[in-house]
């Protein structure tokens, strides 16, 4: 690891908000993904039962 002086505390800290950051937005995605999913799963059963 370089060696970062009086900015470690600065940079590790961004680092680590960058990484909670990813691992927030990758888990609503899936969130969302699966949502949806299911969604149109029931809107596709509803057209097969009525159409």
């Amino acid at each position: 690891m370089p060696e970062l002086g009086k900015y470690a505390g600065a940079v590790l800290s961004s680092y680590g908000l960058s990484l909670l950051l990813l691992a927030l937005l990758t888990g609503l995605s899936l969130w969302r993904a699966r949502r949806m999913k299911a969604a149109l799963r029931k809107v596709e059963e509803r057209v097969k039962r009525h159409g």
